[in-house]
């Protein structure tokens, strides 16, 4: 991405760009910590090939966007990181520009922010801008592109489709050549066939109130039967964090045997408090 936006230059071939670019890489990495906010606003977006008439144009818009407010005033030695990084970006995608070069950026902020960045991006993207993006989030990927290039090892690996190159990115991270097939998965003498969440009620939920009781009821097909066993959970963050995780052995309960086939067991809230 340093290659394409100009701040590098390559040790050989060349690298030909059309069109105004902004580079979300080391958002603020131009702002000068003695200016204020708005005087930063208006070097950047020189910087970036508009004209003090154009900048003052989309001030206000900029300037919401950013949602820093009165501090648009304030030496930005002072910012806290996510002020600096709300207003860097707010000026990276107020220039207009052609072709926006995005790295990990889209991680920083509150929650708010970051669905008002990838907005802003989706719109770029509806009005046929050029967006290259560089991230580990397969998800993010896979909602705001249309191509993939998987690298590994500074050499490119795939070039297509982006789920087709998603799928190419889990052969990389799992040592296999891309498209080769995953070894068979040995055969589970049990398995999880669905889990459910219970009130206090015993009637299934989507969603439970701090403190109140629950149940996790298990639902399993044993290929033999099992005299002896025990399952495991996790609960997790949207984004994949583990907050909670236990096993019914170390919560002491103790499950029935069972037979060959399908069967149900519950975990009771008491489990899960003590």
């Amino acid at each position: 991405l340093k290659l394409i936006g100009g701040i590098v230059s390559p040790t050989r071939g060349s690298v030909l760009t059309r069109g105004r670019m902004a580079a979300l890489l080391e958002l603020g990495a131009g702002f000068h910590p003695d200016l204020s906010g708005r005087e930063n606003v208006y070097l950047n977006a020189s910087i970036m090939g508009m004209s003090r008439a154009e900048t003052t144009a989309r001030f206000d818009a900029l300037l919401e966007f950013s949602g820093i407010g009165d501090f648009i005033d304030t030496q930005v030695k002072f910012y806290s990181s996510g002020m600096f990084v709300r207003l860097a970006f707010a000026v990276a995608v107020h220039t207009d520009p052609d072709v926006l070069l995005v790295d990990e950026v889209l991680a920083v902020g509150d929650e708010a922010f970051q669905r008002k960045c990838m907005e802003r991006i989706a719109r770029f993207r509806k009005e046929g801008r050029t967006i290259i993006l560089v991230s580990h989030s397969a998800a993010q990927v896979q909602e705001l592109c249309d191509r993939g290039v998987v690298l590994k090892d500074g050499k490119m690996v795939f070039d297509g489709q982006v789920n087709e190159a998603v799928a190419a990115l889990r052969d990389v991270l799992e040592g296999r050549r891309v498209g080769e097939k995953p070894p068979p998965e040995p055969v589970k003498p049990i398995e999880v066939t669905r889990i459910e969440v219970l009130g206090e009620d015993g009637e299934r939920r989507k969603s439970v109130e701090v403190g109140a009781p629950l149940c996790i009821r298990v639902h399993v097909r044993a290929r033999e039967a099992m005299p002896t066993w025990a399952t495991g959970f996790s609960i997790d963050t949207p984004t994949g964090q583990m907050v909670l995780a236990s096993n019914t052995e170390r919560l002491g309960v103790e499950l029935p045997a069972i037979a060959a086939g399908d069967a149900i067991v519950g975990i009771p809230s008491s489990g899960l408090h003590s």
